[in-house]
């Protein structure tokens, strides 16, 4: 779920810089590529993928 998230926010990062849009400071491409690489680091580090490794029985 949370690379879907990543996906997300790397191709809105990408219209923001295609399109060349006028964002506020906080709204920037650099900033959404960077949330992006956070939740695609969470995704891969495996939290958000809905696995549990308690025992079951």
């Amino acid at each position: 779920m949370i690379g879907i998230v990543a996906a997300v926010l790397f191709f809105i990062a990408f219209l923001i810089n295609a399109a060349d849009i006028s964002t506020n400071d906080t709204f920037t491409s650099t900033n959404l590529m960077l949330l992006g690489l956070t939740a695609l680091a969470l995704h891969v580090a495996g939290i958000g993928s809905g696995w549990s490794y308690r025992g079951r029985r």
